[in-house]
């Protein structure tokens, strides 16, 4: 066999002429459609418009031009199959033995601000995945191409031989099965939110690959970096990265951990992240000022971490940086001088990701979290509290000061994981119990690691004391102020043990569990 007709339509048209220019050179009829016909022959390609092959002109605004028996029985015949051939050769149809296509561009028009439902509808392709299925079923004798990234593949083995290779057809239909499957995902995911069911009957999720990455977890796992379409522009897979070697598996969940913690943050704030949970966060006038207070928070734990910054990285702050060992560090961008000095250590990442000091409220998401045979879906925890909301349940007040603190603890214990305790003073951590089976057990370590930082700190819990424990040993330590969900059925003793100490505790009423 080989390729002797082909059609070709395409939205995106990189490469599409030259492509086409070498398939004619090579004695291939090329049919197309609409805006990819008028290229064609405008570029002096000769082509063939698809109403000359379907006999029927393109109606309704170019809606339905390719759904016509005529293509799809070039396309889907079996050509080793008697009755097949007998069929073409009695109705006169003739074989169709490569299709070139890409779909409209449905990803790019619900991207734009201001696009209305009408035209995102209007852009979800019909004919395109139905030429590319059809092609797609009968790889064993038609040649399918749905990303330009494959002309030179296909111009290469039918310069060769003539056809493509069993090989390569297996191939590009696997692509176009997985590309459609990603198109008819979007659209319902698209028209789910539209319709107000973010969690429907069947989930459908897609994703492009990033990169792929040297290992998983460990070294015998094996891994890629997926982003997910029209992901926004605040997330890691936005990032630039300006230095270092590839990322890790684990670089990359923990640069997650300390972006989202990062983001909680209007003022300037510095977070550091070991094993996806924070050991140090600092807030401050300045991003140096910020980063001073992280490093001190533990200034062991740091050490070959992950930093995150809300503001651009000044050299002041590379100095310090640059003076331990660190995996990343990831901002909104770093002075001339920064790089200079960053850009000296050889394998440290540097990651460069837009605005993160903007004081929008942040959008809630939907996360997927993968077990074996499925996965559980549930909404980003993007929960802010109102610091009017805050329930005062002890005789004693916390003071302006206690409060601004409390506050801070809050929105660093929610993104360490349960069970989880945060110390905090000064407008910084000072002891972080994370993962722990028990409550106690989470303070203790963070009221260790704090030592005697702990005196005069708040104590921030991400759910509620099931019993007073925990507020013994807060008071024992010289924690002044405490900030937890309530809810417990022994609510009342952990209030008479902070009304016997003079802790001020708050009720939030919210909790942050996580797994």
């Amino acid at each position: 066999m080989s390729i002797k007709r082909a059609l070709v339509s395409v939205s995106d048209k990189q490469g599409i002429v030259d492509f086409c220019r070498e398939l004619s050179a090579l004695g291939v009829e090329i049919i197309s459609t609409g805006g990819t016909s008028t290229l064609l022959a405008k570029e002096g390609v000769p082509v063939i418009g698809i109403s000359d092959v379907t006999g029927f002109p393109e109606i309704m605004d170019g809606r339905v031009k390719t759904l016509h028996p005529a293509v799809h029985s070039g396309l889907l015949a079996v050509r080793d199959n008697e009755e097949h051939t007998r069929q073409m050769q009695e109705l006169g149809l003739d074989y169709i033995d490569l299709v070139v296509v890409n779909l409209y561009p449905f990803a790019e028009t619900i991207a734009k601000p201001d696009v209305s439902y009408e035209e995102a509808i209007e852009n979800i392709d019909i004919g395109g995945p139905t030429m590319l299925r059809s092609a797609a079923k009968n790889h064993a004798f038609v040649s399918v191409v749905v990303d330009s990234a494959d002309y030179a593949t296909v111009l290469e083995e039918v310069r060769a031989g003539g056809d493509t290779t069993l090989e390569t057809r297996k191939r590009l239909a696997a692509k176009v099965f997985r590309h459609t499957a990603a198109y008819d995902a979007l659209i319902s995911d698209y028209l789910a939110n539209v319709t107000g069911e973010p969690l429907p009957e069947r989930y459908t999720v897609t994703y492009e690959k990033i990169q792929d990455l040297r290992y998983g977890e460990n070294p015998h796992q094996k891994a890629a970096f997926y982003r997910k379409p029209l992901a926004a522009q605040d997330t890691l897979t936005a990032a630039e990265q300006l230095h270092g070697k590839e990322l890790s598996y684990n670089n990359i969940n923990d640069a997650n951990a300390a972006l989202q913690i990062v983001k909680e943050f209007e003022e300037p704030a510095v977070v550091a992240v070991k094993h996806m949970n924070p050991c140090g966060v600092g807030v401050g006038a300045s991003v140096y000022e910020a980063y001073q207070k992280a490093y001190n928070a533990d200034p062991t734990s740091i050490f070959g971490g992950i930093v995150a910054a809300n503001r651009i990285i000044d050299a002041d702050t590379a100095n310090m940086l640059k003076d331990i060992f660190l995996e990343i560090v990831l901002a909104p961008g770093f002075t001339d001088e920064a790089l200079e000095i960053l850009t000296k250590k050889k394998n440290i990442r540097l990651l460069k990701l837009g605005n993160l000091s903007t004081a929008t409220a942040r959008k809630s998401s939907f996360v997927v979290t993968s077990i074996e045979g499925g996965m559980v879906v549930q909404e980003s925890d993007v929960h802010s509290v109102n610091p009017e909301e805050l329930q005062v349940v002890t005789t004693r007040k916390p003071t302006e000061e206690e409060l601004k603190q409390l506050l801070f603890g809050w929105k660093v214990v929610k993104h360490v994981k349960s069970n989880a305790i945060v110390l905090a003073a000064d407008d910084m951590t000072v002891g972080v119990g994370a993962g722990q089976m028990n409550r106690v057990g989470a303070a203790k370590i963070a009221i260790e690691q704090a030592g005697e930082k702990a005196k005069g700190s708040i104590l921030a819990s991400d759910a509620f004391f099931p019993m007073g424990d925990t507020l013994e040993m807060a008071a024992k330590a010289g924690i002044t102020a405490v900030i937890q969900p309530g809810g417990s059925i022994k609510d009342e003793e952990s209030i008479k043990v902070a009304n016997e100490y003079g802790i001020a505790m708050v009720f939030t009423g919210v909790r942050h569990f996580k797994h």
